[in-house]
């Protein structure tokens, strides 16, 4: 391993203060038994060899000495020296990357097979899983841009709904792209980084160029233009499979764009690529993405070193363990190790003697919780909001129902809300989340799941209006439901990704709870069009 000496340096140069003590301790104590020094003006310098009798002493290595090495060493380690930077493999996937998906009509076409739509869908697939971790979010538009998914990281989540979305989901025909670009830059603003926007389309609206290239500035969100489609063209199929037949009685065909893609690309400043059989497509998006956030962040990227410290805790180890000799009168030292040793030892989240020893039980209840033991952590937690957010992890929902009732904050009703949406109550979530805007207006996890909460209770009034049963859930939890009287629902024990969607508590497919949102979202558009007006 080489040292370059002209990138060391300490990363937290105030310890090497402990560097002073240690040298001087050592030497404070052999000036004050040195006995010669002690009688010096007492007795002449030429009768001073003659008169002082001494005992030899064997012993060398004195206690003072160990605790001055202690100090000045462990001052060196605690000050992180280093040379080398510390570039974590994930870094240049950091950055958030937003999937447009284009649900016009003619992405029904089959010019790709089976179709423009499921071709992407299913390379938007491979996509997601080779990113797992990185965070991703998903856009919906046509004649509208809706998100879909803010950025998450589960790619079992993303996945579901990618596969969830059909060309029927929109009312309104056409391609916004400026749309997209709206809910774009609100994705960025939540992140706080710069990302990369992947728009996978089959054409583009010609009539939003030149106000694109005006509502890209400032260069912190990229374009990716990924072309869906053959120049052929193809039929557009139903989702049986079957081509459409126009009033004249011919097959509706849908034409590849490839013009207005290049023009689009080019209003967009975007590299413009296309589905490939092979990972080109892949790698192209993701090399881009990653040269994107690199230019961005820049020298303004934060630069992280490796701490080098660590190394010298063995012979800090060693050195404390020399301490620790008969007859020293340092014998603190052993006691002090023995703590350190005690509490940085895990301790089980049971109650017990050792554990109520050392530990409160507010920090055996957050252990548990970081160790993913909610039951343990709801009874070991005093703290309402912690024992509420414990008990929520658990499915204890009527712990958490009694402990987040306690509090007052837009945080607390917020998971108020989350709790009575896992238990059917859809009114009670409503007002939940509506109290929780009342605290804090911009809480966008609250406006999502507001809306959530009020396509649920609209869909099962409707289901309970035409007198028809629920579907099959994808995935359901154990609970009583208004509609069944007390029955049991089968409890899935998998847990969603984010509280931001409520995929495990739909009572319809992802795919009607996208199309009923997404009308929703038009219509209440629309009101504030006229409004406007």
């Amino acid at each position: 391993m080489t040292i370059d000496l002209s990138a060391f340096h300490f990363l937290r140069p105030l310890w090497l203060l402990l560097i002073l003590p240690g040298v001087l301790l050592p030497v404070l104590w052999i000036r004050r038994h040195d006995l010669k020094r002690q009688l010096n003006g007492v007795i002449a310098r030429h009768l001073m060899e003659r008169l002082l009798i001494t005992p030899e002493d064997h012993q060398r290595l004195r206690p003072v000495y160990l605790l001055g090495a202690l100090l000045a060493l462990g001052g060196l380690a605690a000050a992180g020296p280093t040379w080398e930077q510390d570039n974590p493999a994930f870094l240049d996937n950091r950055a958030p990357l937003i999937l447009a998906v284009d649900l016009s009509p003619s992405m029904d076409a089959d010019d790709v097979p089976p179709t423009r739509l499921a071709a992407a869908k299913h390379k938007l697939h491979d996509l997601i899983q080779r990113r797992a971790g990185a965070r991703t979010a998903l856009i919906a538009y046509a004649g509208g841009a809706h998100l879909v998914l803010p950025a998450t990281e589960d790619p079992a989540l993303l996945d579901t709904f990618v596969e969830a979305l059909a060309t029927d989901l929109m009312s309104q025909p056409g391609k916004d792209v400026l749309g997209v670009i709206d809910e774009a830059r609100k994705i960025l603003n939540a992140e706080k980084a710069p990302g990369t926007l992947a728009l996978v389309t089959d054409g583009a609206d010609a009539g939003q160029f030149e106000a694109i290239g005006k509502r890209l500035t400032g260069g912190d969100l990229q374009v990716l233009v990924l072309a869906v489609g053959s120049q052929n063209g193809g039929l557009v199929r139903d989702a049986r499979g079957q081509p459409l037949i126009a009033a004249d009685g011919r097959p509706v065909a849908a034409a590849f764009d490839e013009e207005g893609l290049k023009r689009l690309a080019d209003a967009a400043n975007a590299p413009l690529g296309s589905l490939t059989l092979n990972d080109d497509d892949l790698d192209w998006i993701e090399l881009h993405a990653q040269q994107h956030f690199q230019a961005v962040q820049g020298d303004g990227r934060q630069v992280h070193w490796k701490d080098a410290g660590y190394w010298l805790c063995w012979p800090l180890a060693l050195i404390a363990l020399c301490c620790i000799r008969r007859g020293w009168q340092v014998h603190w030292l052993g006691g002090i190790l023995l703590a350190v040793s005690l509490l940085g030892t895990p301790v089980p989240a049971q109650a017990g003697a050792l554990a109520d020893a050392f530990f409160t039980p507010e920090q055996q209840g957050r252990w548990a919780f970081e160790h993913g033991h909610f039951p343990e952590a709801a009874a070991h937690f005093t703290d309402p909001y912690w024992k509420g957010l414990a008990a929520y992890q658990a499915a204890d929902f009527q712990l958490a129902l009694a402990s987040f009732a306690r509090l007052d904050s837009a945080t607390a009703y917020f998971y108020l809300g989350n709790t009575y949406v896992r238990l059917f109550k859809f009114p009670e979530a409503i007002a939940a989340y509506q109290q929780a805007l009342q605290k804090q207006p911009k809480f966008p996890e609250a406006t999502a799941n507001l809306a959530l909460a009020e396509a649920l209770l609209k869909d099962y009034a409707d289901q309970q209006e035409a007198g028809t049963p629920n579907e099959k859930p994808d995935k359901v939890v154990e609970d009583q439901t208004p509609s069944q009287g007390g029955k049991q629902v089968q409890q899935d024990k998998a847990q969603a990704a984010s509280d931001q969607v409520w995929l495990n508590n739909l009572t319809t497919s992802p795919a009607m709870f996208l199309k009923r949102k997404f009308s929703l979202q038009e219509a209440a558009r629309e009101q504030a069009k006229e409004a406007s007006q």
